[in-house]
């Protein structure tokens, strides 16, 4: 009868557990749905209502696609969705193949010189040479107002080579002198064994450089002058600026609706992309951290 209890007792305390664990885990999930709730509903919502409510609506009462009728509506906005587009699919592709290229030599343990190699590569990620001695590189390379600039600078990251070499090393190097005794060359190796097994580690840095060129900015500001070669973020920052110039001239603009379209619109397609690869993403940190 006592155990019987006990075992009662204990139930309910695993039940109040789970019911505390996910009424936690839901208002934690509420924290990070509210900005996005927020973002979308403010660039749903008229001008004047988003004034009359202070800046802050969570749920429209009315709806209007004003602000991203604006941004269409503006003859720059395709070329810069193309530019973004292309950045992000050749930077990429170019990233993921010179990142494999480095990663995977430097995962033998036996290569020669792989530790001053590796060396090196730590020593570009904590140390740089500046803004003005990178755009002078890139000016004496001719690549002033070319879109190769907002690729070829950042072809690789050490971070992401860091976590490849790691995810390679973690591999059974049986695999690979069975390989070879096989006949199989190193890159027949790399095609065929290291890089299907490193799918998900490869998935990761595909994220992790797609982000990155996606959000690209600051390069675009340095290198890019001619207008249908900027790229999104830079024709959004344009199209925002002008329109809080109008806002402080007097004129009516649906600055905070503009503003929030804008967020809508540049993070739209990663928040689509990001679920078909988050299985990948999760499971290449998780290895990539790990292992080693």
């Amino acid at each position: 009868m006592v155990r019987k209890e006990t075992g009662l007792l204990r139930s309910k305390g695993d039940r109040r557990f789970e019911l505390a664990l996910y009424v936690l885990l839901g208002l934690c999930a509420l924290l990070c749905l509210f900005p996005l709730m927020y973002v979308v509903s403010v660039s749903l919502t008229p001008y004047a209502e988003v004034l009359r409510n202070g800046g802050f609506v969570v749920i429209p009462q009315k709806i209007t696609l004003d602000g991203y009728r604006m941004f269409i509506e503006n003859g720059t906005m395709l070329s810069a969705y193309g530019v973004t587009i292309f950045i992000t699919v050749v930077g990429t592709a170019l990233n993921i193949v010179l990142t494999l290229l480095l990663a995977f030599p430097l995962s033998k343990r036996n290569l020669p010189l792989s530790k001053i190699v590796m060396l090196y590569t730590l020593f570009t990620m904590l140390f740089s040479g500046g803004m003005i001695p990178k755009y002078l590189v890139v000016k004496n390379l001719g690549l002033i107002n070319s879109i190769w600039s907002l690729i070829i600078p950042i072809s690789i990251a050490p971070y992401n080579v860091i976590l490849m070499r790691t995810f390679f090393r973690a591999l059974p190097e049986d695999l690979f002198e069975a390989a070879t005794i096989d006949g199989a060359g190193e890159t027949r190796i790399l095609l065929k064994i290291a890089i299907p097994l490193a799918i998900p580690s490869v998935m990761t840095n595909v994220m992790f450089y797609a982000v990155m060129h996606w959000n690209t900015f600051m390069s675009a500001l340095l290198y890019i002058t001619t207008p249908k070669l900027q790229p999104l973020q830079v024709v959004l920052y344009n199209i925002i600026q002008n329109v809080e110039m109008a806002e402080a001239a007097e004129y009516e603009a649906p600055t905070e609706t503009l503003k929030m379209a804008a967020v809508v619109l540049t993070a739209l397609p990663i928040v689509i992309v990001y679920p078909f690869i988050q299985k990948y993403f999760t499971s290449g940190m998780l290895v990539g951290a790990i292992k080693g």
